[in-house]
């Protein structure tokens, strides 16, 4: 987990402050923020993203994996076909709720063969 660094917010102008010794050489830049909560959020989303991904990966693999016996191509194809049709259709359906938009997944260019 990140280490925080708790600060002080003017609720009028948002001026941060965060308690530091100085040794006299202070010179102040502009540094970027984001709250604690915002960032958790977004922690949280990427580790729900990469269990998305380790999941489709794992359900890919089956293609790579795959040697149909002699003969049960047509069959052994149609189901892998049938598999990834499924798993494409919930990437599409987590894009659009993510986004909120079909137009992301189309983007993607995710779509059944």
């Amino acid at each position: 987990m990140a280490e925080y660094i708790q600060a002080w917010q003017c609720i009028g102008c948002g001026r941060i402050e965060a308690p530091q010794p100085c040794i006299g050489v202070c010179r102040d830049r502009k540094v970027l923020f984001i709250g604690k909560d915002e960032h958790e959020a977004a922690l949280a989303e990427i580790a729900r993203l990469r269990a998305q991904l380790r999941s489709a990966a794992s359900r890919l693999q089956r293609f790579g994996l795959a040697a149909p016996r002699p003969g049960q191509w047509e069959p052994a194809y149609a189901a892998l076909r049938d598999q990834a049709r499924v798993l494409i259709a919930e990437l599409n359906a987590a894009l659009e709720a993510d986004s909120g938009d079909k137009a992301a997944a189309a983007g993607l260019g995710v779509s059944p063969a």
